[in-house]
């Protein structure tokens, strides 16, 4: 008649560090997106994770991409402009994957919508910055898989201003 709730596993920091994959909910929690969101960018392959039966299975890379895709979004990109960072994001980080979970290296991703740089030099990131003729973007990728290692989920800009509220009081 019903079926019953099966336990949830949580992603822990050492399973995630070791590249363990994620669940669509454990995505969701470190991204901050919807898993509505995450079934939509499935069903558009902007990220297609594996599937097992009617589950979302993510590895650590797709999760970068994802917390990447999400700070895009929030950021205004519209679904085209990410694509291109995407396919740039491909060509350039899979190598890279393990050294950003293991925390070897500081990697930036910079756009303007047009041009789309990856950077692991600081000094290279204020220099394009420097240079640029638009507002670049930034966001940095390390810092994404760093959540992922630690399990965090970055706070929606409504929790930050609400904390600071209760901070004031």
């Amino acid at each position: 008649m019903f079926k019953t709730k099966k336990t949830r596993t949580e992603t822990t920091p050492a399973e995630a560090a070791a590249g363990r994959n994620c669940s669509s909910a454990e995505v969701a929690r470190l991204s901050g997106v919807s898993l509505r969101q995450l079934q939509w960018w499935d069903e558009k392959k902007v990220v297609s994770p594996r599937h097992e039966g009617h589950r979302r299975v993510y590895s650590p890379a797709e999760v970068i991409e994802i917390t990447v895709i999400a700070e895009l979004r929030r950021k205004g990109f519209s679904l085209q402009k990410i694509r291109k960072v995407l396919r740039f994001l491909d060509k350039e980080m899979g190598r890279r994957v393990a050294d950003l979970l293991s925390g070897e290296t500081e990697m930036h991703l910079l756009t303007d919508g047009k041009n789309i740089y990856l950077e692991d030099k600081a000094e290279r990131v204020i220099d394009i910055m420097k240079g640029a003729r638009q507002p670049m973007f930034l966001v940095c990728v390390s810092d994404q898989a760093r959540r992922i290692t630690l399990g965090q989920r970055k706070p929606v800009r409504a929790e930050t201003g609400a904390a600071r509220k209760r901070a004031a009081l």
